[in-house]
């Protein structure tokens, strides 16, 4: 945090909150932003054939600019030319070398658009949990595609760009040192009541549930462990929000647990729509009332790289093709994460590829003694509701511990019932412990990792 903010009186830290937040909003919400909106509202109702020609134009178009602008495409072929447009993306993308984000970080200049200079180009980068971050580049067209498919989705629920609403992102906003609150921040600038992740404890969390009630907010918004530590807290206390005070609740940048997504829609009165994206900008999933993820078609593509399948999906690594970033353009770039695709449609009726869930980094999958990468172990904990909270940690290949923040009902018939349930899936060759503890450590970035793996998959997979 900086120093001279850290100082500073709580209005004052309210202005550079609003003053940060100014920024934010002119550059997400340009012309661009409401053009590209007004377009994509239209376009989802589209068949999947229409979709699929957005595609194929839009893929066509960046693969010029970047044979053109961009180093690393220098010597790429042109868009293959088939009449359907389906068979026309496929066999360009076939002809293209799959991206390692190694190859982009040993030199992310030979990505980066020469059609600009750089200073240009916003500067942004990864998180960077799970290793060295990655530097990148983005255009203003891109961050206003980006806000245009979120904002599509949040739109369906009546709320607009302007609504007042409640963030549990992880920006420090409020000095680790303060022990009182409030333990939020305003910025009146996005209209939003900035909550911190890192003051979330049990003799601070009542403060939250006063301040969560006391809100002035049409929705609320951040990562599916914050949001769930509240609704916890809302709900230990008795004091839910009524029905219909929210209009929803939008989750990002975590995989949402069944437990979490219950917990969160009881407590807040309000149904939950999650949404994946990356820092990279070249890919964006929306969350559907069927509890699916539509991929946003006009923004990206997304193939699956088959490791699983089964009756009606398919589960694997997954390759994105972003459509919107010219600064450094994606092309079959691995982006880290496993996915799981459904073959058919989605029971809510918007056409377009649909995903089941992505089920998170490839670092975050169990790997057995006998070769196995297992990955969903969410399911582990979907019918345990005396489990507030758990992580699992993978330590060796043969061995791994469960931490548990247990709720007062969970005894020893619950610790065999979650036993079971991992031998079902792991075997009987792999170690298992399991650990109550108060509370379960956030990544750096204020994150929870569902499953957190200190060995290498691929090293250790047969």
């Amino acid at each position: 945090m900086n120093p001279i903010y850290e100082a500073l009186p709580v209005f004052a830290q309210n202005v550079a909150c609003s003053a940060a937040g100014f920024v934010r909003e002119r550059q997400r919400f340009t012309r661009h932003f409401w053009r590209t909106l007004s377009e994509w509202e239209w376009t989802i109702a589209q068949c999947d054939d229409e979709l699929r020609a957005i595609q194929a134009l839009r893929l066509a178009d960046l693969i010029d600019y970047a044979r053109v602008h961009v180093p690393h495409y220098a010597s790429i072929a042109p868009m293959q030319r088939r009449r359907d447009p389906r068979e026309a993306i496929a066999a360009t993308l076939a002809e293209l070398p799959v991206i390692e984000k190694t190859t982009y970080r040993d030199d992310p200049d030979r990505f980066l658009s020469r059609e600009r200079p750089r200073h240009r180009w916003i500067r942004g980068q990864t998180s960077g949990t799970t290793g060295t971050a990655l530097r990148l580049w983005y255009s203003t067209e891109a961050l206003g595609e980006e806000y245009a498919s979120v904002w599509r989705m949040r739109r369906r629920f009546g709320v607009s760009t302007s609504d007042p609403h409640l963030t549990f992102g992880g920006r420090m906003v409020v000095p680790f040192h303060e022990s009182e609150p409030p333990f939020w921040r305003r910025d009146f600038a996005l209209n939003q009541t900035l909550f911190s992740l890192y003051h979330m404890n049990a003799r601070n969390l009542p403060a939250y549930v006063d301040a969560v009630h006391g809100a002035d907010a049409a929705y609320a918004q951040g990562y599916p462990s914050s949001l769930h530590l509240i609704a916890r807290a809302l709900l230990d206390a008795g004091r839910p929000l009524p029905k219909g005070k929210l209009k929803a609740v939008f989750t990002s940048s975590e995989t949402v647990l069944a437990p979490q997504r219950a917990a969160i829609e009881e407590a807040f009165g309000a149904p939950l729509r999650d949404r994946y994206g990356a820092s990279e900008f070249a890919v964006s999933m929306t969350g559907c009332r069927a509890g699916n993820l539509h991929l946003d078609m006009e923004y990206c593509i997304v193939e699956v790289e088959p490791h699983e399948r089964g009756p009606g999906w398919v589960r694997g690594p997954l390759l994105v093709t972003g459509l919107a970033n010219r600064a450094t353009p994606f092309l079959r770039y691995r982006i880290g994460d496993i996915g799981t695709r459904l073959d058919g449609p989605c029971p809510c009726g918007r056409a377009g590829d649909v995903f089941e869930s992505i089920d998170g980094r490839i670092e975050d999958y169990v790997v057995t003694p006998d070769g196995r990468v297992l990955g969903r172990l969410d399911h582990v904990f979907k019918t345990l509701v005396e489990i507030a909270e758990a992580q699992i940690v993978q330590l060796a290949v043969d061995r791994l511990v469960v931490y548990v923040v247990p709720k007062p009902s969970f005894g020893e018939a619950s610790e065999r019932a979650l036993l079971r349930e991992l031998r079902a899936r792991l075997g009987s060759e792999i170690a298992i412990t399991v650990e109550r503890v108060a509370e379960i450590a956030r990544q750096p970035n204020g994150k929870l990792r569902a499953v957190k793996s200190l060995i290498s998959p691929r090293r250790n997979a047969a």
